[in-house]
């Protein structure tokens, strides 16, 4: 580990359970990087990630954004094309956007599909799939309310979903936000997170919460919290 990281971890006790609250606070401490060092929130849950019925994805909607522009691509046509130009998407096509995406062109955090075009982007799957772009019903990225979609996005809506390991890795801020901004944010995840526990997933379903920034150590959070 480097210097910054050795002298950042003696703030921080490694066994201790902090509360969300201070481990906001210590998360800010610890991120000493010279640029603004992105906030995350670390959940492993209880869940068996092989079966189909305890995968755990979905989306939230941060009370305060991710601190970060995100650049929105809509693939619709007609009516829905000019409600997403509306709506501020930063591109917005149907068959010439995808043949940009064919030709390698990815200048887009997210991308938006409406149902009935859906058809004309599968074969985008092999290049969108493995960089986790291509519109998904599950994360609300392919609807017909392309408006709402684009505000949402746009507003800070993230998507999640556990790894082989049934761990949720989101970025829900950045060291510049105040430790207010960074609980409320955390709550808003934490909290949809507990209402998604699937009723076949039995025995403890968070079984630990950690807090840390780009460059900082990770710092525990008390998992029987209220959120």
């Amino acid at each position: 580990m480097g210097k910054r990281y050795n002298t950042a971890v003696k703030d921080v006790d490694l066994d201790k359970l902090y509360s969300l609250a201070d481990a906001s606070d210590l998360v800010k401490k610890t991120a000493t990087a010279k640029f603004d060092e992105s906030i995350e929130l670390h959940v492993r849950l209880g869940n068996d990630p092989r079966q189909s019925d305890q995968q755990i994805r979905g989306t939230v909607a941060l009370p305060n954004g991710t601190g970060k522009d995100r650049r929105v691509a809509v693939i619709a046509k007609g009516e829905k094309a000019k409600d997403a130009e509306a709506a501020g998407a930063d591109l917005v096509g149907h068959a010439d956007l995808v043949e940009e995406i064919q030709k390698g062109k990815f200048d887009f955090d997210v991308l938006v599909a409406t149902p009935d075009v859906m058809k004309d982007i599968a074969k985008l799957g092999r290049v969108l799939g493995p960089r986790g772009l291509m519109p998904n019903p599950k994360s609300g990225t392919v609807t017909f309310d392309v408006k709402k979609a684009v505000n949402e996005l746009k507003a800070g809506r993230v998507e999640f979903k556990n790894d082989d390991y049934g761990i949720l890795h989101l970025g829900i801020g950045k060291k510049s936000f105040e430790p207010a901004k960074i609980v409320e944010n955390a709550k808003a995840v934490l909290s949809t997170i507990l209402k998604m526990k699937p009723s076949s997933s039995k025995g403890v379903y968070v079984r630990s919460v950690a807090l840390s920034s780009t460059m900082g150590p990770g710092i525990k959070v008390n998992p029987n919290e209220k959120f």
